[in-house]
């Protein structure tokens, strides 16, 4: 089956789209196109190819025409509403007294509805806010409620590597992290070292745990006893990008560390597969 790659996000999920006959179309062209709830207008994110039936979630929506200026002008309007959206709801949830901390709004883009998404502790009984906003707006009114993470990646923001979060600007779903994968990288398990602006462990800890998790395996424990080139010694230190160790070897009545690629060092046994443990201080970090 032919379908044609579709996202409606930078760093987003791509979608499955039935392409149109004879149309010529560009990687991050903008076009529009259906979806199960309403018109949107989105990017090309890859070009017509040929997939299996079974990967394609049916019906498939269609790509209905490559967006004109005044599709363009139609999302521009749509943005522009935004902020004055966003006072007025945060001004109707005070009004009624709710709990929810009101995060972002979008217009669909024929201009049907409004989404608000927002964070709370509990449940939000919303339904009078919603009768409120629908008098204000006469359009169909949607409240989502959305997770810390999620809350994140709607509002973006600088992690502490100095680059835009990866959530927001390079992962179309979240992965699943934990506390293991730290341990395996042999990261400070403090928690303002692995943490993300979102207050829950850094999504980048799945990028290359693949790797580390092999590699760890291989590695003997801190501070047991190995057979170098130069003699035996004690591990002091590791590095399992390079594949090397640090080994502390006695020499003449002194102390000599030295750098050994891991295929030169010989010892008995090798590290267990990390635990998933947590300390109390770090129970935060986990959904």
């Amino acid at each position: 089956m032919k379908v044609i790659g579709i996202k409606f996000k930078e760093g987003g999920k791509i979608y499955y789209f039935a392409p149109q006959k004879n149309v010529q179309y560009e990687e991050n062209m903008e076009v529009v196109v259906e979806t199960a709830k309403s018109i949107e207008i989105a990017k090309v994110a890859f070009l017509p190819r040929e997939v299996e039936d079974g990967k394609v979630t049916q019906p498939l929506k269609p790509v209905i025409r490559i967006a004109t200026d005044k599709d363009r002008a139609q999302r521009v309007k749509n943005i522009e509403r935004k902020p004055e959206a966003m006072r007025i709801a945060q001004e109707k949830i005070a009004k009624h007294g709710l709990k929810m901390k009101l995060i972002d709004c979008e217009f669909a883009f024929d201009g049907s509805k409004v989404i608000f998404y927002f964070a709370s502790d509990g449940r939000v009984d919303f339904r009078e806010l919603v009768k409120d906003l629908a008098g204000v707006f006469h359009i169909r009114i949607e409240l989502r409620q959305v997770g810390i993470r999620d809350e994140t990646k709607l509002l973006g923001g600088i992690a502490p590597c100095g680059r835009v979060c990866c959530c927001a600007g390079a992962m179309p779903d979240f992965k699943k992290v934990s506390i293991k994968m730290a341990k395996v990288q042999g990261l400070s398990l403090n928690p303002g070292k692995i943490s993300g602006l979102c207050g829950r462990l850094m999504c980048c800890l799945s990028y290359e745990n693949e790797y580390y998790s092999e590699i760890y395996k291989k590695m003997p424990k801190m501070g047991s006893e190995v057979s170098t080139p130069e003699g035996k010694g004690t591990v002091v230190g590791e590095n399992m990008l390079k594949q090397t160790l640090r080994v502390k070897i006695e020499k003449d009545g002194s102390l000599v560390y030295k750098d050994f690629p891991l295929k030169e060092v010989r010892f008995k046994g090798g590290k267990k597969e990390a635990d998933d443990k947590v300390s109390d201080d770090l129970k935060d970090l986990l959904d």
